[in-house]
């Protein structure tokens, strides 16, 4: 959520406030199909993740303003849980066989939690403040952790348990954003000039950074398992533009027609990204880019707010969207 309250700031609080006001519904494309959901109590529902088997992770909160994890199933059945304890639970991220990793707010800071296909769930923590938002199908997390000073740091925890800390050279904090079942990670880290940048670990350790030309601030939010990443980045303009990294290091760059804003947040097995884009005076809409570069938007049905969170299973995108009353709900996009 930091990531996303910093790249909405750069935009300009006079265009947000002119987009959101005025915003308006769009249909869904022909031949599309998306289903609204809310597990029981729901007073807002937040759809983080899905993996190729169409199962949805994320969380809601309820009437008395607490939040929990739930995770929908492909046939729609809705399972709400909870770490044992905690006031707060955020799942982030569900790999293939359906184990969920995130955070949830302990005694004293954010920790982060791993529940399996039985429910069982384990807790864990690295130095400080602790957020996984990433889990591959062998079961390593990342995600970042905050040290004393308040500086973040790029963390992957093994299947087995064991931590490793990393940062790419010359940053001050570092955000990695997911990892794909090779053990590659995809994120984005800060310099001492406050610029980001983003980066690709390796899972023998190396680091490389890059930034699309042109980009005063870089900001990765997905990869699959060929390597490839998506994300955002900021011209000099303050405007966002889609990007695609290819394994080999080439950036190509690219925009919704007619938005002034485009972002990239999620990329399937066979290139298929999943994002959202900004209208001047028409709010946020999701998009697909097909890997042939061929784009489709949609809204589910009295959106006012549509926010794709990640696609799997070749199409299927799921994330969130608020009605004309405010109220946000879970979506499934579906062919």
């Amino acid at each position: 959520m930091q990531r996303i309250v910093r790249i909405n700031m750069r935009m300009g609080a006079s265009m947000l406030w002119v987009a959101l006001c005025v915003a308006g519904a769009r249909e869904a494309s022909a031949g599309t199909k998306i289903v609204s959901f809310d597990p029981t109590g729901s007073d807002g529902t937040y759809a983080y993740a899905i993996n190729d088997a169409g199962s949805i992770t994320g969380y809601y909160f309820d009437s008395a303003r607490n939040y929990h994890g739930f995770l929908r199933t492909a046939d729609g059945t809705i399972a709400s849980f909870d770490v044992s304890g905690a006031s707060e639970t955020y799942p982030n991220s569900i790999n293939s066989s359906g184990t969920i990793a995130g955070g949830y707010q302990g005694q004293s800071f954010e920790e982060g939690f791993i529940r399996a296909t039985d429910g069982t769930i384990t807790t864990f923590y690295d130095t400080g403040a602790t957020i996984p938002v990433g889990i591959n199908k062998k079961g390593a997390v990342t995600g970042s952790w905050q040290d004393a000073n308040g500086h973040w740091h790029g963390f992957v925890r093994a299947a087995k348990g064991n931590i490793a800390n990393f940062d790419p050279a010359g940053a001050v904090s570092s955000y990695p954003f997911g990892i794909n079942d090779k053990g590659v990670i995809a994120g984005e880290y800060i310099d001492s000039n406050n610029v980001y940048h983003g980066f690709v670990r390796t899972k023998k350790g190396t680091i490389t950074s890059f930034d699309p030309k042109g980009s005063v601030y870089t900001s990765p939010f997905g990869l699959n398992d060929k390597d490839t990443v998506v994300g955002s980045y900021a011209d000099s303009g303050d405007v966002f533009h889609g990007f695609l990294r290819a394994a080999g290091g080439t950036i190509t760059s690219f925009d919704v027609s007619g938005s002034v804003g485009t972002f990239a947040v999620s990329i399937d097995s066979k290139g298929t990204i999943a994002g959202y884009y900004l209208v001047f005076g028409g709010g946020y809409h999701g998009f697909v880019r097909a890997a042939n570069g061929t784009v489709k938007t949609f809204d589910p049905p009295n959106s006012t707010y549509t926010r794709p969170e990640s696609i799997a299973g070749h199409t299927e995108a799921a994330g969130y969207y608020s009605d004309t009353s405010g109220v946000y709900h879970g979506f499934l996009r579906a062919k």
